[in-house]
C-alpha cells in the first residue's frame, strides 16, 4: 500500500497582495546546467579516465552497474558542483544531467537490474564510499572494498597531466613547495596538536608550478614543514626530466623549506632554489647597515622605504657550505620589517626577491581554492590513508575547474577567476532537462547573465579537437 504524501509548499511575501509559493515538484530541473563544460574538458583531456588507471577494480564484472570511470565521474563532478558530502549523492543519483554527463546510456535509471534503484541511475552514497577504502592487500578479500587506489599511479598521474599541459618544453619552471594546516575534530589517525597553528591538524604538503598541482600529500602534523619535500622533489623532477631534460627548474618556498638536506639536493642535482630564511640575531646583525641606510632615506621623503643588502653566508652548524642571503631592510608606517632568503640564483637582489620569491604568494591562492572551494579540508575519515584519498578527489576536481579555466576562459574576465567564481558562473545555472531516444536537451535559463562567457568556453573546447568518447 502506498504512502499519501501531501507535497510541502513554502509561503513568501509576494508582489502586491499575491504570495509567491515553493515546492519541490518542478520534475526533471538541474541547477547544474553548465555541467557539459566540465564533462567536455574531462573527455578531451581524458582527466578522470587517467585518474580511474590509478584503481584496480576486483568487483565481479556481472554484479557491477557502476564503473570505476562513472564513480569518480560522479564524484568529481559532484565536488566541482559545490556537493561536499557523500550524502548529497542520495538526491543527485536522480539527477539525469548529473547522469547524462557521467556517460549512463540510460540517465533516468529505468533499467536498473534492481526494481528499487529505478529512477536512479547514478550510485548511492555506500557505493561511492568504496572509492575511499581500498587497499591493494585487502581488494580480494573484503566485499566492501575491492576498488583499490595505487599511490605511485596517482603521484605519476599528476605530473603526467602538468606535462600534457604543453605543446613543447619550457625553457624555465618554477615549482612552488608550501605546507598548510588542514584541521582535524575529531579522533582521526595521525592527528596532533601544532602548535602554530594552534588546533589539531593535519599537515598536507602541496607542489604546484603556476596554477598546476603536482603533488598533494597528507601528513601527520608532528613534524617539520619540510619533511618528505626532498623525497617528493626527487620523483617529480625525475619525472619532469624524462620527459623536458632542457628545461631549467627552479624550487620556491617559505622558510620552512630552507633546510640543508633540500638546499644540498638541489644543488647536487642541478636545480636552483630561492627559499625565505627566518631572522635571527646574526642575520639582523648583518642587515643592521641596511637599516641605517633605510632609515635616512625615511626620514628624507617621509614614505615608506626599502633597501636590500646581499652577502655569503654561512651558519655556525647546519649549513655545510656558504650561501648567498639577501636581506631586506624595509622602514614601513608600522616599523622595521626584515626578510631574508637564500638563493642559488644570480642577479640582482632587488628583482629576485621583489619580482621571484614574492612571486611565491599566488600558490597560496591555489590552496585555498583546494581547500574552500574544493573541499580538500573534509577529511573526516578514521584512517589516514582515506583521507588522503579523499584530498585527491578534491585535487582532480581542481585540476578539472583549473582545466576549464585555462582552456575555456583564456582572454576572457574570469581567466583568473577563482574556483569558487567558475562554479558560480558557469555551472550554477537552472536547466529544464528533456530525454528522447536519441537525445538529452538541457534548456538553460534565459535570464542566465554569463551566456557569454558560457558561448566562449564551448567554442574554445570545440577549438580543442575531437573529444574522448
Amino acid at each position: 500500500m502506498t504512502t499519501d504524501c501531501t507535497l510541502q509548499r513554502y509561503l513568501f511575501q509576494g508582489p502586491g497582495r499575491r504570495e509567491i509559493v515553493a515546492t519541490f515538484d518542478g520534475g526533471r530541473i538541474s541547477s547544474d546546467g553548465g555541467l557539459p563544460l566540465v564533462s567536455e574538458v574531462d573527455r578531451r583531456r581524458r582527466i578522470v579516465e587517467r585518474f580511474a588507471a590509478c584503481f584496480e577494480d576486483s568487483r565481479q564484472p556481472g554484479s557491477v552497474e557502476h564503473s570505476v570511470v562513472e564513480l569518480l565521474r560522479q564524484r568529481l563532478y559532484a565536488l566541482a558542483s559545490g556537493y561536499e558530502d557523500l550524502n548529497d549523492h542520495d538526491e543527485l543519483r536522480t539527477d539525469a544531467l548529473l547522469a547524462a554527463v557521467v556517460g549512463k546510456a540510460d540517465p533516468e535509471g529505468q533499467t536498473r537490474k534492481r526494481e528499487r534503484d529505478r529512477g536512479a541511475a547514478l550510485a548511492g552514497k555506500s557505493t561511492l564510499n568504496r572509492l575511499e577504502w581500498g587497499v591493494a592487500s585487502e581488494a580480494t578479500q573484503d566485499r566492501y572494498r575491492r576498488i583499490a587506489i595505487s599511490p605511485e599511479a596517482v603521484d605519476r598521474f599528476f605530473v603526467e597531466l602538468f606535462l600534457d599541459a604543453y605543446n613543447e618544453p619550457p625553457e624555465e619552471i618554477v615549482l612552488d613547495l608550501d605546507a598548510t594546516d588542514d584541521p582535524l575534530h575529531g579522533a582521526q589517525e595521525g592527528r596532533f596538536f601544532h602548535g602554530y597553528y594552534g588546533h589539531y591538524c593535519y599537515l598536507p604538503l602541496y607542489v604546484f608550478c603556476g596554477r598546476h598541482l603536482l603533488c598533494a600529500r597528507l601528513r601527520r602534523s608532528d613534524i617539520d614543514a619540510s619533511a618528505g619535500s626532498v623525497e617528493e622533489l626527487e620523483r617529480i623532477v625525475g619525472q619532469i626530466r624524462e620527459a623536458w631534460p632542457e628545461t631549467r627548474i627552479l624550487v620556491r618556498g617559505d622558510s620552512g623549506f630552507a633546510r640543508e638536506n633540500l638546499m644540498c639536493w638541489c644543488e647536487e642535482h642541478g636545480v636552483d632554489y630561492i627559499l625565505g630564511l627566518a631572522r635571527n640575531p646574526r642575520l639582523q646583525a648583518r642587515l643592521k647597515p641596511a637599516f641605517e641606510r633605510a632609515h635616512e632615506l625615511c626620514e628624507q621623503t617621509g614614505e615608506p622605504v626599502r633597501v636590500f643588502d646581499e652577502w655569503m653566508h654561512e651558519t655556525l652548524k647546519t649549513w655545510n657550505r656558504k650561501r648567498r642571503v639577501i636581506g631586506k631592510a624595509e622602514i614601513t608606517h608600522k616599523g622595521e620589517n626584515p626578510r631574508f632568503i637564500v638563493t642559488s640564483l644570480e642577479g640582482n637582489a632587488r628583482k629576485l626577491y621583489e619580482q621571484i620569491y614574492c612571486a611565491r604568494g599566488d600558490m597560496e591562492n591555489r590552496i585555498k581554492e583546494q581547500q574552500l572551494d574544493l573541499f580538500a579540508t573534509r577529511t573526516p575519515g578514521r584512517l589516514m590513508r582515506v583521507n588522503q584519498i579523499r584530498l585527491w578527489l578534491a585535487s582532480v576536481a581542481y585540476v578539472l575547474l583549473d582545466e576549464l579555466r585555462r582552456w575555456g576562459l583564456a582572454g576572457t574576465r574570469l581567466e583568473t577567476a577563482y574556483c569558487s567564481t567558475l562554479r558560480l558562473k558557469l555551472l550554477k545555472i537552472g536547466a529544464r532537462v528533456r530525454i528522447t531516444s536519441r537525445k538529452v536537451w538541457v534548456s538553460l535559463a534565459s535570464s542566465c547573465p554569463d551566456q557569454d562567457l558560457f558561448a566562449h568556453a564551448w567554442n574554445q573546447l570545440q577549438r580543442a579537437g575531437p573529444a574522448n568518447v
